[in-house]
């Protein structure tokens, strides 16, 4: 039975990592990351919260057909809101797959460290784009409310699995993902 793996948490808290070695490790599965999506839409960062909404579509409609066939697909993203992560488990319920909620948790003030070290080395255009975002958002301000909102989110979510995500132990985290989506 194919699986939704829906991995929430703060910037920089190590979804797209895991996300992409998941990937990596289980041919086939697809990487839904919705800041990649959303970056390829034209004049995105001029109206970022409609190109958000868009990209959120995009990967709905791309999970659909994931599934269908048979496949995993794995959802790297920040969501601090329910609405998502309930059409997210809608889709994988009305595909007959699985759906597996993880959070990565660490701490606000490694949320806002982690986030430093990666805006320094923004190796990639996602992580370039995160970092002009949250600066003209509200800086390490908004990394605390994005961390908060992932916590009520998992607050809210009995059945979400927490991972403590601890910078440079990727091989933890890793295999609590792994043991994760497996159980």
């Amino acid at each position: 039975m194919p699986r939704l793996v829906l991995i929430n948490g703060a910037p920089a808290s190590g979804k797209s990592t895991l996300a992409r070695r998941y990937a990596d490790a289980h041919p086939l599965t697809l990487v839904l990351d919705i800041d990649e999506i959303r970056g390829m839409l034209g004049g995105w960062f001029d109206r970022a919260g409609e190109a958000g909404l868009r990209a959120r579509a995009l990967a709905v409609a791309m999970a659909r057909v994931q599934l269908a066939a048979g496949q995993d697909v794995v959802v790297p993203q920040l969501l601090g809101r329910l609405p998502f992560v309930l059409e997210l488990e809608r889709v994988a319920e009305e595909t007959g797959s699985t759906f597996v909620e993880i959070a990565l948790l660490n701490s606000p003030e490694e949320t806002v460290a982690r986030f430093a070290r990666r805006s320094e080395q923004a190796a990639s255009p996602t992580h370039r784009d995160a970092t002009a975002l949250v600066e003209r958002a509200g800086g390490e301000e908004l990394l605390r409310d994005y961390y908060a909102a992932v916590l009520d989110v998992v607050r809210s979510r009995p059945g979400t699995i927490t991972i403590t995500t601890v910078d440079g132990r990727v091989d933890e985290a890793y295999a609590a993902l792994v043991a994760a989506v497996d159980a």
